[in-house]
């Protein structure tokens, strides 16, 4: 399984503010993955300034990571977070995928895997997911194969109905792919809908204008304004299985939602 994790609003942080976040970023993980029973330093990690790229081994099981680890993870950020000012917060951004990726790569993990996680970690509904719930510590995005055969195969454990099928496309890349999004401990059904909050890059909500519409009909989801939400393999000798998450939206040209 693979993850990829991502720091909202780290570029807008200062020299010092970003040493300390990565500093945090690295422990919250650590004591989160400790406390559901996973070890770290079994993780194959490429490291970035405001993330990172995680293969775990073939034996942690998706239903630990999704249904304890990011939840752990969620409720430690939310208790970091109560008693700091808005720019020393820290929320990430979760994907999760699966998949084969080859850990002798000569500079990072090669593999479609890799790429298709890094996309929806990186993806616009997950960033305005995010941005909806400022008290929030991590909203999940898992891809359609998670999903199916993880999320819905452990119903008690990953409450399926609280994820919410969403369109990731990046039009310049040639990527379109079903995910499905969870924001952990918040109600994704009970989002004001109407003019979207603008998202820019960094993650930061620009406007706010709501109003409230039904979902259409035949739709398990909402809409946000223009923006429509719904409702292992062998390994070869340098390749391991990974894994990922996601829910329904459309996405302009841009890279924005609509």
């Amino acid at each position: 399984m693979l993850i990829s994790v991502d720091m909202e609003r780290y570029s807008r942080r200062s020299n010092v503010q970003q040493y300390e976040a990565q500093q945090e970023f690295r422990r919250l993980l650590h004591e989160a993955a400790a406390l559901v029973g996973l070890d770290r330093t079994q993780w194959h990690t490429q490291q970035a300034g405001d993330g990172e790229l995680a293969i775990l081994p073939r034996d942690a099981h998706e239903a630990l990571i999704i249904g304890r680890f990011v939840p752990e993870l969620n409720r430690r950020l939310r208790a970091y977070n109560v008693s700091r000012v808005p720019a020393a917060r820290i929320r990430l951004r979760v994907a999760v995928h699966q998949g084969l990726v080859h850990l002798d790569g000569a500079n990072g993990f090669p593999g479609s895997a890799v790429v298709l996680v890094c996309r929806l970690c990186d993806s616009a509904p997950l960033k305005r997911a995010l941005a909806a719930f400022p008290d929030a510590g991590v909203a999940l995005v898992v891809s359609d194969d998670i999903y199916r055969n993880v999320v819905q195969e452990y119903p008690e454990e990953m409450r399926p109905e609280r994820f919410r099928k969403v369109q990731v496309s990046h039009p310049d890349k040639g990527f379109e792919e079903i995910a499905w999004l969870y924001v952990v401990d918040e109600d994704m059904a009970s989002l004001p809908v109407g003019e979207p909050r603008t998202v820019d890059p960094a993650g930061d909500v620009k406007s706010v204008g709501r109003s409230v519409e039904p979902p259409h009909s035949g739709d398990a989801g909402i809409r946000i304004g223009r923006l429509q939400v719904h409702g292992q393999s062998a390994v070869g000798p340098n390749a391991t299985a990974i894994g990922s998450v996601g829910r329904d939206a459309i996405i302009d040209r841009d890279g924005t939602e609509r």
